[in-house]
């Protein structure tokens, strides 16, 4: 909701809704469900992918994976009973994420940014891979994207192990991108004590041309007047 909310504050009429590690599908079916209920709500409408390995986990690589906590094989799926499952609007991608990620980023662009991502691999091997989904091109993305972390409340969980390593060195190696507790967030709730807000950042996109001093947001258009996407124009211009 949070991220319809936004896209409608900048001009957006269509966003990109991501899970990584998907297993059964429990989640992936949900975030459909949901987003259905908010394009009623909003007139926001979803592109909504999974990905996963479809065939569990693979082995960890060392001590920064948890293999106190997880193993090679962990979490199957059953892809074609999940597929016949979801709706059109949902694609499944399955492989290894650092060869199916780059031709899934050539197909986003400013007409349906990514807006809202929920990342649950478990490693931290599969969250850094994971995590390469927020380096490109600025107008791929909202501003300020709501991520769901899930794995960063484990008590064997720190800052050099598991997913939040992986976002430590996500925000070490990019300067214009950054991952960060949304803030203000638990006082805004009614249920103050609910465990899902530890687990909210938001992806600061500091290079968008929404964040840019002198740049303008414009509808883009055919000549129908169809609505394709937002662009963004120098104020001089």
């Amino acid at each position: 909701m949070r991220a319809a909310d936004l896209a409608k504050e900048w001009g957006y009429k269509r966003l990109t809704l991501l899970e990584f590690g998907v297993a059964a599908g429990a989640g992936l079916l949900n975030i459909c469900r949901i987003a259905a209920e908010v394009t009623k709500v909003t007139g926001i409408e979803f592109r909504v992918v999974g990905f996963d390995t479809g065939t569990g986990m693979p082995e960890p690589i060392d001590y920064r994976d948890l293999p106190e906590a997880y193993a090679a094989g962990d979490f199957p799926m059953d892809a074609d009973r999940l597929r016949a499952s979801l709706p059109p609007n949902c694609e499944l991608i399955l492989g290894p994420i650092t060869e199916t990620l780059p031709e899934f980023l050539s197909t986003v662009d400013a007409s349906a940014p990514i807006g809202f991502a929920s990342v649950d691999v478990d490693y931290y091997s599969s969250a850094k891979d994971s995590l390469a989904a927020f380096t490109g091109d600025p107008e791929k993305y909202l501003p300020l994207v709501p991520i769901y972390l899930d794995d960063i409340g484990d008590i064997t969980v720190n800052p050099w192990v598991g997913e939040w390593l992986a976002v430590n060195e996500f925000n070490a190696e990019n300067p214009m991108r950054k991952m960060a507790p949304w803030n203000m967030l638990r006082s805004r709730r009614i249920c103050k004590n609910a465990k899902w807000i530890e687990h909210i950042y938001g992806l600061h996109v500091h290079d968008h041309a929404l964040r840019t001093p002198g740049r303008q947001l414009r509808a883009r258009r055919t000549a129908d007047n169809e609505f394709i996407g937002v662009s963004f124009e120098t104020e001089a211009a």
